[in-house]
């Protein structure tokens, strides 16, 4: 009888102080997860709106959690009452889901009273957060272009084609030949990978400089485009 009273009865009433400290901690821990995804956002559509929406919805769930408190009824209330509320804003990018959820939790921790686990929570999630923007973490930047140039049939200068697409390739493969011009140029064409994407111009006008060599082209095929 005593469990279900427990459960079911009135929940503990909170101080002025204590429900002041809660909303004030889950404000502070949502602005400096919300202050990370904005340094951190790499995206095409930047939105002030949900930057706000993660401090406000921290500062909601810890409201929420100090009314529900120990109280299983209420509890079973608010959650009905929240699934009746449909958002239809859609979330396509998963890190701002993850960035949302962040500021919720740091509020429903806050409005528990768990302090400790709010502050390292959100500290250890901002240094997570930072170590992924800043390391190569998870990154393919896979410098991969298709090369075209023209070649005279007499030119003796396939060796040094050869030479320089060594030099500043880490891969090279020849995947066309074709005649050009009734025959008077040969076009060649290969797929290659940059050593390095600063070697684009590098190559280009190396090539242009050897006998015999024209219309060199050099088209940059990113295989992944990360943002």
């Amino acid at each position: 009888m005593e469990d279900l009273l427990y459960a079911f009865g009135p929940a503990p009433l909170l101080s002025v102080e204590q429900i002041l400290a809660s909303i004030l901690a889950s404000f502070v821990l949502s602005m400096a997860s919300a202050t990370v995804y904005r340094w951190t956002y790499q995206g095409f559509s930047y939105s002030r709106a949900f930057v706000h929406s993660q401090v406000l919805g921290s500062v909601i769930s810890c409201m929420m959690i100090m009314a529900i408190g120990n109280n299983l009824a209420r509890g079973l209330g608010i959650v009905g009452t929240l699934a009746i509320i449909r958002f239809r804003t859609p979330i396509r990018d998963p890190r701002d889901i993850i960035f949302l959820f962040m500021g919720l939790g740091a509020g429903i921790a806050s409005g528990a009273g768990a302090y400790a686990i709010a502050v390292s929570g959100t500290a250890v999630f901002c240094a997570v957060a930072l170590f992924l923007h800043w390391s190569p973490f998870a990154s393919r930047r896979e410098y991969e272009g298709l090369l075209r140039y023209m070649r005279r049939p007499d030119a003796p200068s396939q060796s040094r084609i050869e030479e320089t697409l060594h030099k500043y390739c880490s891969s090279y493969l020849l995947v066309a030949v074709r005649e050009a011009v009734q025959g008077d140029l040969i076009e060649h064409s290969y797929q290659i990978r940059l050593a390095d994407p600063a070697y684009r111009s590098d190559l280009i006008q190396k090539l242009n400089a050897i006998e015999g060599v024209s219309d060199v082209s050099l088209l940059m095929q990113r295989s992944t485009v990360e943002i």
